[in-house]
C-alpha cells in the first residue's frame, strides 16, 4: 500500500483533471435532422418562376423561395427528364451515370439518395407524374414508397392528381422526427441508438405538367390562352402551394425543402420549340431554391449545378457534406446534350459555365455573357478568354461511346407509345459518326420534323410518317434512323420493293451495320419470303444474343416452323430483357401450358394477372396450373373468380368441384351438382370419368 501522501495527492489531482476533461469534451446532443421536401419541377425555365418570371405569376413558388435560398443561375446537367433527375440523385454528371438519353436503365451499383438516406435511418417515398420516370428505369432503389402510376390509357398524371396522392400518403403514414432507430454508427452527427424517436422522412414529388402538350386546366386556361405554356406553370404553382402546406402541417420536427427545375422548354428559341437537342439557357437554366436548417436566406449569383441537390440533402441528413450548396463553393458547371449524337451522329456538345461567361462546345467553340445577353445571341468566342478550368471541363468532359450506348429496345410497345406521347422517341440503330457532322444548332429547322415523323412512327401511322422521313433524308443525307425508319414503314404496308430498296439505301448509309441486317430480317419475317429471314435471324442472335427485336422476331417463326419449344424459350428470354404486357405473358403461359410446363405458366399467368388487376380473364388457367400443383387453397381461390358470363365457366365449376373434393369441403356435392348442371360438351364427359365424384 503506498502511505507516500504526495503520491495520493497526485493520483487525486489527475483523476480530477481527466473527470474534468471529460466533462468538458462531452459532445452536447446532435440537432435533429430535417424531413426534407424534394420537389422537382419539370420543363420549367428560369425566367418562368420567381419574382423575377416573366409572362406568369408564381406566388407559391416565391413565398418559398423568399424564406430560403434561390440560385439566380442554376443549371441542369442535360436538357431531359430521365438523366437530369438521375444527376440530381446520384450527385453526378451523365458521363458519371451513364444515362443519357431517356428510356434508359440506369446500372443497379450506382448508388442512389434514396438508398443513402434509406441506410441512414430516413423514410423515404416518391410520387413522379409521368412514365418518363416509370420504376423500370431504375431510380425506385432505396425508397419505401415509389408511386409511379398513371391513369388508365395515358402517360402522365396532373399535379392535382399527384398532389392528392401524397397528401394521403402524408394523412395515413404519420410521418415526423429528428433520428432513426438505427442511425449508422461511422457519423458521430448522427443520433445514437437511444434516440427512439419517428424516423424524418424524405419526399420526392415529381410534377411534369409544363411538358408538351400544354393544356392547363381552368382557369389558367383563359387566363393564359396566348401562352399556355404559362398555365401548366401557374397552375403547377397552385399544387406547389397545397403540397408544400400539407408536408409542413403533417411533418413533425424540422423540414427543409428543395425546389429544383429539371429542365426548360425553348419556346421557339435558337430554333426549338421543346428541349432535349440543344443547351442554351433556354433548356438548360432551372429555378433552384433550398429552404431549411444552416441556408442563409437571400439569392446566390454564383452558378451551380442541380446534381449537387443530391450532396446537400445527405448534408442534412448528417451524412456527407462534400460539395454542398450549404457550404457554398463555386465550381466550373458543366452540361451534356448529347441526344443529337446518340440518335443521329451529329456533333456531341458539352457547355461550361463559370461566371457569367457560358461555353458551348459543338463542332465549334461558342461563348456568351449570359447575364448581359440572356438570348445568347452575341457570341463571343473570337475575342473570349475562357480559364483553363473552364476549358478543360469542355475538352476533357467524355463523349459516350456508340460501342456502349444503350438501346431503348427493350421497351415494349405500348411503353414506346407512352413515351411518344410525352414527345420522348429514341433512335432505333447505332447513327453514323464522321467526323463533319453537322452542328445540332445548324439542324435545328429539323427538330419539328424529327419529332413528329418519330411520333407517328411509334404509334404506327406509316403512310402519314413516309413523306416526312423522306424530306428528312433529303436534309440529311446520313441519317441511317430515318432510312431505317423508312423501310420499316414500307414493309409494315406491304410495300415490299420500297421496303427493299429503302433498306439497300441504309446499307450504302452504313454498310455492314448490324442494325440494318436486322430490320430487313425482320421484313422479310413479315413477308412471304419469311424463310430467308430465319438463317439471318439466327446469326445476329449469335452476333448479339440479347437483340430483342431479332429474338421476338426468331420466336413468331419457330411457332410457324412448328418447333414450340424453342419459340417459347425465346419468349421466355425477351421477358427476361423487357416488360411483357398483359397480353404477351397470358399467350406465353398458353404455350407453357400446353407444353407441360406448368411452373413458368404459373409464374406467366400470375404475372399477367398482377399487371391486369381486376380484368383478368385466365383465372381458369391459373386455377387448373394450381391443381396440376397440389396448390389446393390456391385453385379454389383462382377458380372462384371465374364468373357466370366467362366462356370457361363449366370448366371452372368442374375443376373447382374436384378442388372441394380434395379439400373435405362439406358442399363438395353441391359444387358437383353444380358442375353437372352447367356442364357443356367436354365437361359432361370429364364428369362422367370422375374418381373423385364417384363417391358424392
Amino acid at each position: 500500500m503506498n502511505r507516500n501522501p504526495l503520491a495520493a495527492i497526485a493520483l487525486v489531482t489527475t483523476a480530477l483533471v481527466i473527470s474534468g476533461c471529460r466533462r468538458e469534451t462531452t459532445l452536447p446532443p446532435p440537432p435533429p435532422r430535417p424531413s426534407i421536401l424534394f420537389v422537382t419541377l419539370d420543363t420549367t425555365r428560369a425566367d418562368a418562376a420567381g419574382p423575377e418570371a416573366v409572362g406568369v405569376s408564381t406566388p407559391s413558388f416565391n413565398a418559398l423561395a423568399a424564406r430560403g435560398r434561390r440560385y439566380r443561375w442554376a443549371y441542369a446537367t442535360v436538357p431531359q427528364t430521365l438523366p437530369s433527375h438521375t444527376s440530381m440523385l446520384t450527385g453526378l454528371y451523365p458521363a458519371g451515370h451513364g444515362i443519357h438519353e431517356n428510356a434508359r436503365h440506369l446500372a443497379g451499383t450506382q448508388p442512389l439518395l434514396a438508398e443513402r438516406l434509406h441506410a441512414a435511418g430516413y423514410r423515404t417515398a416518391a410520387f413522379v407524374s409521368a412514365f418518363a420516370l416509370a420504376r423500370r428505369f431504375g431510380l425506385a432503389r432505396g425508397f419505401d414508397t415509389y408511386d409511379d402510376e398513371q391513369p388508365a390509357g395515358v402517360a402522365e398524371r396532373t399535379a392535382k392528381e399527384t398532389t392528392d396522392r401524397v397528401i394521403a400518403f402524408l394523412r395515413e403514414s404519420g410521418v415526423g422526427g429528428r433520428g432513426s432507430d438505427t442511425p449508422p454508427s461511422s457519423d458521430s452527427r448522427l443520433p445514437t441508438p437511444d434516440s427512439r424517436v419517428k424516423q424524418p422522412l424524405f419526399l420526392w414529388v415529381h410534377y411534369y405538367d409544363p411538358h408538351y402538350p400544354y393544356t392547363p386546366p381552368e382557369p389558367f386556361r383563359s387566363r393564359y390562352a396566348a401562352q399556355p405554356y404559362y398555365g401548366e406553370v401557374a397552375y403547377m404553382d397552385e399544387q406547389l402551394g397545397r403540397l408544400a402546406a400539407a408536408f409542413e402541417r403533417q411533418v413533425k420536427g424540422p423540414v427543409a425543402i428543395v425546389l429544383a427545375g429539371d429542365h426548360g422548354e425553348g419556346l421557339g428559341e435558337h430554333g426549338e420549340q421543346q428541349h432535349g437537342n440543344l443547351l442554351y439557357q433556354a433548356t438548360m437554366h432551372v429555378p433552384l431554391v433550398v429552404i431549411g436548417p444552416g441556408v442563409r436566406p437571400g439569392i446566390g449569383d454564383t452558378p451551380v449545378s442541380t446534381r449537387r441537390v443530391f450532396h446537400t440533402v445527405l448534408d442534412w441528413a448528417g451524412i456527407d457534406a462534400t460539395n454542398s450548396l450549404l457550404r457554398g463553393d463555386a465550381e466550373v458547371v458543366v452540361g451534356e446534350a448529347m441526344k443529337p449524337f446518340l440518335d443521329f451522329g451529329w456533333q456531341p456538345q458539352v457547355m461550361a459555365v463559370e461566371g457569367n461567361r457560358k461555353a458551348i462546345l459543338a463542332g465549334k467553340l461558342e461563348v456568351y455573357d449570359v447575364a448581359a445577353d440572356p438570348g445568347e445571341r452575341h457570341d463571343l468566342a473570337a475575342g473570349a478568354s475562357l480559364s483553363r478550368s473552364a476549358r478543360r471541363a469542355l475538352h476533357d468532359y467524355p463523349i459516350p461511346s456508340m460501342d456502349a450506348r444503350q438501346s431503348d429496345a427493350n421497351l415494349n410497345d405500348e411503353e414506346r407509345r407512352k413515351l411518344a406521347a410525352l414527345g420522348y422517341v429514341s433512335s432505333v440503330a447505332r447513327p453514323v459518326v464522321r467526323a463533319d457532322a453537322p452542328r445540332p444548332a445548324d439542324m435545328a429547322p429539323m427538330f419539328a420534323l424529327l419529332d413528329e415523323a418519330a411520333r407517328l412512327f411509334v404509334q404506327e401511322q406509316y403512310a402519314r410518317a413516309i413523306p416526312l422521313l423522306e424530306q428528312i433524308l433529303v436534309k440529311d443525307p446520313h441519317n441511317l434512323d430515318g432510312a431505317l425508319r423508312l423501310a420499316t414503314a414500307h414493309s409494315a404496308l406491304g410495300q415490299e420493293q420500297a421496303a427493299v430498296d429503302a433498306y439497300r439505301a441504309a446499307e450504302r448509309i452504313a454498310p455492314n451495320s448490324p442494325d440494318v441486317r436486322t430490320y430487313l430480317a425482320l421484313h422479310y419475317a413479315r413477308t412471304a419470303e419469311w424463310p430467308k429471314a430465319v438463317p439471318m435471324l439466327e446469326r445476329i442472335i449469335a452476333e448479339a444474343p440479347e437483340k430483342v427485336p431479332a429474338l421476338e422476331a426468331l420466336a413468331l417463326l419457330r411457332a410457324r416452323q412448328g418447333q414450340i419449344d424453342d419459340a417459347v424459350r425465346l419468349r421466355q428470354k425477351v421477358y427476361t430483357l423487357r416488360s411483357p404486357t398483359t397480353a404477351e405473358l397470358t399467350r406465353l403461359g398458353q404455350m407453357e401450358m400446353a407444353l407441360g410446363q406448368t411452373a413458368p405458366a404459373i409464374d406467366s399467368f400470375e404475372r399477367a394477372r398482377a399487371l391486369e388487376g381486376t380484368p383478368f380473364k385466365h383465372d381458369t388457367e391459373l386455377g387448373v396450373l394450381y391443381l396440376a400443383s397440389r396448390r389446393f387453397d390456391d385453385a379454389r381461390g383462382a377458380l372462384d373468380r371465374v364468373g357466370p358470363s366467362d366462356p370457361n365457366y363449366p370448366m371452372a365449376l368442374f375443376k373447382r368441384a374436384q378442388v372441394s373434393v380434395l379439400l373435405h369441403e362439406p358442399d363438395a356435392p353441391a359444387r358437383i351438382a353444380a358442375a353437372r348442371t352447367h356442364a357443356d360438351a367436354t365437361t359432361r364427359q370429364l364428369i362422367a370419368r370422375e374418381r373423385l365424384f364417384q363417391q358424392n
